[in-house]
């Protein structure tokens, strides 16, 4: 369970920038971190794995910075979510 700290803490990060290296998925995010998302061991993204390279560098960020959306795939990825583990099982 999340408590009232780590959802203001999540709330505050933003995507800054996206990359693909072979099957993961790196986001960049406003605190200095980086989060690496092994494409192929993450069910809830099965939709980016099988992304042709056009397809997947065609993102852009929400409004804030908040979430990446893939228009050709019509589907994204919230922030918030890759900063929980319960989110990667």
């Amino acid at each position: 369970m999340l408590t009232s700290v780590n959802n203001l803490a999540t709330d505050q990060v933003a995507a800054t920038d996206v990359r693909f290296d072979e099957n993961t998925l790196y986001i960049s995010l406003s605190d200095g971190r980086v989060i690496g998302l092994p494409l192929d061991r993450i069910d809830w993204l099965a939709w980016l794995a099988v992304a042709s390279p056009e397809q997947k560098a065609n993102w852009s960020f929400e409004p804030g910075g908040y979430a990446i959306y893939w228009n050709d795939l019509d589907d994204g990825i919230e922030v918030c979510h890759i900063l929980t583990t319960e989110s990667l099982a």
